[in-house]
């Protein structure tokens, strides 16, 4: 699997995130700054449609790779600006944000888009203040959740746990 910065969602954390998604049957969702598409298809397990954006050539790479074994056809794969799809679409039932690239400006324009809940991850606490602050103005703020999970590793005969980053996850719902 190709690694690069910002990839891929730990397990835990994207069952958070999906949760508090709340994806129904039928719905239209993206998955914009997709990464490896790990999110976008634990969506697409739900959703109708999933619309699966990143800008990045070595992000785009890896979904493809990952999408031929994966064998689903509800996932559009695009190399975009996340700004640059939401152009092109009216409506979205549900949004999972995993890069905060002109965070602002795609929080404004998904509240006009999505009918539902919109997710943002983020590790850095500037973007998640960031995310909390235009969600308040746009009146849909709900709730931001910290995720910490540790790992079990071997040591000297026993199991000591390894923390991995601790994740924000902040929620907004358009009603």
């Amino acid at each position: 699997m190709m690694r690069f910065k910002g990839g891929p969602t730990q397990d835990e954390v994207m069952a958070v995130s999906i949760q508090k998604l709340g994806i129904k049957t039928g719905d239209v969702v993206a998955d914009i700054g997709c990464g490896t598409c790990k999110v976008a298809m634990a969506m697409a397990e739900t959703a109708e449609k999933v619309y699966a954006v990143d800008v990045r050539n070595e992000a785009i790479e890896a979904s493809r790779i990952k999408l031929m074994t994966w064998g689903g056809t509800n996932i559009e794969l695009r190399q975009q600006d996340g700004l640059e799809l939401l152009n092109e679409i009216d409506h979205l039932d549900g949004a999972f944000v995993g890069g905060t690239r002109r965070l602002d400006e795609m929080l404004s324009m998904l509240s006009d888009r999505v009918h539902g809940r919109i997710v943002v991850n983020t590790v850095l606490l500037d973007s998640m203040n960031k995310a909390v602050i235009r969600m308040k103005k746009l009146d849909i703020f709900k709730e931001a959740v910290q995720v910490q999970v540790g790992r079990s590793h071997a040591l000297a005969g026993s199991i000591m746990f390894r923390p991995i980053d601790p994740v924000f996850i902040i929620v907004g719902e358009v009603i």
